[in-house]
């Protein structure tokens, strides 16, 4: 039997719209005469070309092809290409197969910044070099340390309505799904990347003075206060943005060197591995009296996290930075 005539997929539309109170504002007269027909194929057997048809519809958003959602999932695929006038009838596992073949799951979605700091690569590569023990080409010495510091803020103390019961044979812990709001605290924490130790603080809010009294908590104790140099791994938030924190901070402790991230680049900041932690082992399920409490937990913690903690096994390289940044380059001229 002849193969039908296959379509581009930038011809694949709607044959009907909807009027705006839900009515089929399209009549058969408007249709377009490559859809009046719907190709005939042997019932389980299509075409390659349909298979790669199929596939590249998948890889479109449905907007493209005036279909309101969001992503696609077979069902909708398949009503699509039929609507198109591709072929008379298929079914969505079938599509499901094809686009498993591929690994190719439209009904996923990924959240992710895309680098806009035309610096990204130069301020990255020198806190890579810094977590390598290494500044401007030269070993760090014995007595020159990396600090990775941040906010997580707003950490809510919640006071269940009900007493949480702990877990029993057959039945996982039970915590109230109702609570009572008791305050929030910000939790400012610094880590020593090298030696796994935690220095933390809890502060009503975040700003320039609660940061620099953990600063301050940090370089007025041994070793800091005698080192060679501190380098402090920071992002670009308010309470240390910009060249104005660095001529702060060096003014209050000469061997201080702030280095600041790249703009949306919290994955290279290594405290940010310790507050999961945080979130996983301290505040999930959030069950707590008050904010003295949650205080407590989160300062306790520090000490019993040090107890058997060694330091994160930092596998990105400057390397795998140069790769990444060639395939997002790579994925905007697509986009593009």
């Amino acid at each position: 039997m002849a193969c039908p005539t296959i379509r581009s997929p930038l011809a694949l539309t709607l044959v009907a719209r909807l009027s705006v109170c839900g009515e089929n504002a399209s009549s058969k007269n408007d249709w377009p005469d490559w859809t009046s027909a719907p190709a005939r194929v042997v019932p389980g057997f299509f075409p390659p070309e349909l298979v790669v048809q199929v596939k590249a519809l998948a890889c479109e958003l449905p907007a493209t092809h005036g279909v309101p959602l969001s992503h696609w999932n077979t069902p909708d695929i398949a009503r699509q290409v039929c609507n198109a006038g591709l072929v008379a009838t298929i079914s969505g596992s079938t599509i499901w197969r094809w686009l498993h073949e591929d690994a190719i799951r439209p009904w996923y979605h990924r959240s992710w910044i895309f680098p806009r700091d035309p610096a990204f690569a130069v301020k990255a590569n020198r806190i890579l070099h810094l977590y390598e023990r290494s500044w401007e080409g030269k070993s760090l010495k014995s007595d020159e340390f990396v600090i990775s510091a941040d906010e997580k803020t707003s950490i809510q103390a919640r006071r269940r309505k009900h007493s949480t019961l702990p877990p029993a044979p057959k039945r996982p812990m039970r915590v109230e799904h109702e609570y009572g709001r008791c305050g929030a605290w910000a939790y400012i924490a610094a880590l020593d990347v090298h030696r796994a130790r935690v220095f933390g603080r809890c502060e009503t809010t975040t700003g320039i003075a609660p940061f620099d009294r953990l600063v301050e908590q940090v370089m007025t104790r041994p070793p800091y206060n005698d080192a060679r140099r501190v380098f402090w791994i920071v992002d670009n938030g308010s309470s240390h943005r910009g060249k104005a924190s660095i001529a702060r901070l060096k003014h209050l402790f000469p061997r201080l060197t702030l280095i600041h991230g790249p703009v949306h680049a919290s994955w290279l900041n290594q405290v940010e591995i310790y507050f999961s932690i945080v979130q996983r082992k301290v505040l999930t399920p959030n069950d707590f009296t008050g904010l003295n409490e949650l205080a407590e937990r989160l300062l306790d913690f520090q000490y019993y996290w040090e107890a058997t903690a060694k330091p994160f096994e930092w596998k990105f390289t400057k390397a795998d930075l140069a790769t990444l940044l060639a395939k997002l380059s790579a994925h905007e001229k697509l986009a593009a």
